[in-house]
């Protein structure tokens, strides 16, 4: 086990905050940095460059300083969004590596990504990783502190592209082979702390750097298990290095106010100095350390099970091995054991009394629980249904106030009621005492369950059984004692203070960064539902220890007037529409996210011919209410415009540019003028082959922007049984399509590809139908006049973020 605080002396030199600030400022005042554009490949490429040139020109002769731009080219399938395939093409990579003057054979590198998405400045993602990165090389280059280990400073222009760059670079780049670990900068909210919440795999040894090397640690497993778990619908390039770099690495993103994340209000302003200078601290001290470690070149050596790891308060960090973990979690489940076995261990009747009263006790417990899911979820979908959710997205104390209030009065409730009349006339402390024992009982079942899982999050079970343990033993002859039931409060009260402060710590840092990502994730999920069954966990868990004292207690019926007071006051407001779920305010925005695409699209029969076409501008509201606050606004956008899927065509014959279709259902099509962009899609046929085993290989030809998708959907009697793409090995999508989003940077050549299918018989409708959507997200041609016109309309608490795109559909 360990715990510590980085050992690096205040006095030694540290990073520039100031110097970092001026960094960002300078990389976003180019405007939104999307790959392709001349401001990401070349304004910002050149800024960096000039900084970088800047750096080594007052370095320290203990230091050598090399620089390399790559332009890579590649593709690879990923299991993200369902499953889909990259490809890229000359992408930009501005690699800085920085090694003792002798050289170095072994290097840690730390990368950050320049590019941003469209119309968005990218402040916090990723500029503000990339000026403390900046900061960090100019004060390690000037340091006369000799290296170990070279230090490589990855700024890489694709990551906003589903992790193109880093591909580029951990496959390709010559340097990528001597990388023995890495840190990973990212982002999911604007500034605030930036969160450990990815390391490994199976790198003790790098949570311990962290733990001694960083001078402001906030770290948590609970982040890494939920963040890989896919519950939340986000990756970051931590992934690639991991699976076609396998090296390992610490994944680390600023949390705070995700609200404006990938909004137009990332700008460097809202991004606190603090925030700049705990980061710079934070990398530069696990570089130094890194890079001065003779565990770096055996890296692979100390690959040897999991670690626990969390910080207290941000105070300090404890982590310790799994498989110590794993011990001391038996432990205490044997210790709760013993401590219920005496009780069972007595004369036979009262072990045979005792245990039908801790079955009954425990079978309330459950009903409590069950009755109070039951509850909370039918006020979820009634606000849902009537069309108030997100009410609290605005408002967090109002999503407190309605689920809060509603979970905890029915548990209390449940339990009155089961005290008045089941255990009518029963010795209070009889029955505190055994609804004690039934929280002990659930929470040691609960840690072993999670720990036979072999997830590391079991401590948190672990502390929920020992410190309530350890308080009970402490405070027994006080329970036991008539009189001293204030002096058996005050005791109790401090015992549980630790546990209660972590897990109401823990529970605001996963409010903090998944009530934003409601707003963003999509149609399908009813926000309120996932955000009620969490206040409902929260809330049982806060109260497991506690229902005792219901039964301690003379009357609950104030606390329950209270509660349900507040409860059905909220429930009116919230009804009435009181609480607006965005807001405009300039201090602290809550956008309401809504994607705008003036399309036009062309479908062609087997032989060539137009078929049919249309264009309207195709409107994606990113949450679960959909375009219905926006409509009172603009008339025309209503539900007499929602979209028709074209069944026979990939993915409802729609431009989309990554695969999401299955998170936004809902969509709506606005009739509009056709477009005409000035670099159109060409899409060619160059061969068609005849394959041994009955197969046919298709070759094409495409050209047209920066960024396109392919969605491919093999006939029914054809099967794709392998691409030019990825592996060779085609990927699929949920639904059977198959999705390939493409990318380049400037002067790629056209991309050539080919597709082999296997068909059991010729049908007249072709074998496969391959549609090809462009997306203009720069330039003269992102825009339409209509499309212009439209977005100025929408009200300022949204973020209407548009482009024109093209969809064309082919049957071969």
């Amino acid at each position: 086990m360990a715990a510590g605080v980085s050992p690096c002396d205040s006095s030694e030199a540290g990073t520039s905050p100031a110097k970092s600030r001026e960094y960002l400022e300078n990389i976003t005042a180019v405007g939104p940095r999307t790959v392709g554009s001349p401001e990401n490949e070349i304004l910002t490429v050149n800024y960096l460059l000039e900084q970088i040139k800047a750096i080594e020109s007052k370095s320290s002769d203990a230091h050598k300083i090399s620089v390399d731009i790559q332009r890579p080219t590649g593709s690879f399938s990923i299991d993200f969004l369902g499953g889909f395939t990259s490809y890229y093409a000359n992408i930009t990579n501005v690699v800085v590596k920085l090694e003792p003057r002798s050289g170095a054979k072994h290097a840690v590198l730390s990368n950050c990504h320049f590019d941003s998405v469209p119309n968005t400045p990218g402040a916090s993602d990723d500029a503000v990783s990339c000026s403390v990165m900046l900061e960090i090389l100019n004060t390690l280059s000037k340091s006369s502190d000799p290296l170990q280990h070279a230090v490589i400073f990855l700024f890489n222009g694709a990551e906003e592209n589903i992790l193109q760059a880093s591909h580029g670079f951990i496959t390709q780049h010559r340097w990528a082979k001597s990388i023995r670990a890495f840190i990973n900068l990212e982002a999911a909210g604007v500034g605030g702390k930036e969160l450990v919440f990815q390391t490994g795999p199976e790198n003790p040894w790098l949570v311990q750097a962290y733990v001694f090397a960083a001078k402001h640690p906030f770290a948590s497993v609970v982040a890494q298990e939920v963040f890989q778990s896919g519950i939340i619908p986000a990756d970051t390039d931590f992934r690639i290095y991991r699976d076609f770099g396998n090296i390992p690495g610490i994944d680390l993103a600023f949390i705070e106010n995700g609200y404006i994340y990938h909004t137009k209000y990332d700008t460097p302003d809202r991004i606190l100095t603090d925030s700049i200078q705990r980061a710079g601290d934070n990398i530069l001290g696990m570089l130094k350390y890194l890079a001065t470690s003779d565990k770096l070149a055996k890296s692979f050596d100390y690959r040897h099970g999991n670690v626990v790891f969390f910080d207290v308060f941000g105070l300090f960090v404890l982590a310790y091995p799994a498989r110590v973990g794993t011990i001391m979690n038996y432990i205490i489940t044997a210790v709760t054991v013993l401590y219920l076995g005496k009780k069972i261990l007595q004369p036979r009747n009262r072990a045979i009394n005792y245990m039908k009263e801790l079955s009954v006790a425990f079978s309330f417990t459950l009903l409590s629980w069950f009755s109070t899911l039951v509850t909370v979820l039918i006020v979820a979908v009634f606000i849902s249904l009537i069309g108030r959710s997100l009410s609290w997205y605005n408002h967090f104390y109002v999503s407190i106030f309605l689920y809060g209030t509603a979970a905890a009065a029915k548990l209390i409730l449940v339990h009155t009621l089961a005290k008045k009349f089941y255990y009518k006339n029963r010795n209070e402390q009889f029955l505190g005492e055994m609804f004690f024992d039934v929280s002990l009982l659930v929470w040691s079942i609960a840690l072993v369950l999670i720990t036979q899982l072999g997830l590391c999050s079991a401590f948190i079970c672990a502390m929920w059984v020992a410190f309530p343990l350890l308080t009970k033993l402490l405070t027994y002859r006080e329970f036991k004692q008539k009189g001293a039931t204030i002096r058996f409060v005050i005791i109790y009260m401090l015992g549980m203070f630790i546990p209660y402060l972590y897990i109401m710590y823990l529970t605001w840092t996963i409010f903090e960064l998944f009530i934003p990502i409601m707003g963003r994730s999509g149609t399908e999920i009813p926000p309120d539902i996932v955000l009620a069954a969490f206040i409902l966990s929260s809330t049982v868990i806060l109260s497991s220890y506690f229902l005792n004292f219901i039964y301690l207690a003379k009357s609950t019926k104030k606390t329950l007037i209270t509660l349900t007071t507040v409860f059905g006051v909220t429930l009116i407001l919230v009804c009435s529409g009181v609480f607006f779920p965005y807001s405009s305010d300039s201090a602290n925005p809550k956008p309401k996210r809504v994607f705008l695409q003036h399309v036009s699209r062309r479908f062609y029969g087997l032989h060539g011919n137009l078929v049919k076409s249309d264009s309207g501008i195709w409107i994606n509201g990113l949450d679960y209410a959909g375009i219905s606050h926006i409509t009172p606004h603009i008339p025309e956008l209503n539900d007499t415009i929602k979209t028709n899927c074209e069944d026979k065509a990939p993915l409802c014959g729609f431009p989309w540019i990554l695969p999401v279709h299955f998170l936004l259902r809902k969509n709506w099509y606005l009739p509009a003028a056709e477009i005409s962009p000035t670099n159109p899609v060409h899409f060619k046929l160059l061969a068609k082959e005849q394959m041994p085993w009955d197969s046919t290989k298709l070759t094409f030809e495409v050209s047209g922007p920066s960024h396109m998708s392919l969605y491919i959907r093999p006939h029914e009697g054809s099967t794709l049984s392998s691409w030019s793409l990825g592996d060779g090995t085609p990927v699929a999508n949920i639904g059977g399509d198959y999705f390939v989003f493409y990318a380049h940077g400037l002067q790629a050549v056209a991309w050539r590809f080919w597709i082999e299918l296997k068909a059991a018989e010729k049908h007249s409708d072709g074998m496969v139908s391959l549609a090809i959507a462009a997306h203009y997200f720069f330039g003269e041609d992102q825009k339409s006049p209509q499309l212009y016109a439209l977005m100025e309309r929408f009200p300022n608490w949204t973020f209407p973020s548009g482009w024109v795109c093209t969809y064309d559909l082919f049957v071969f």
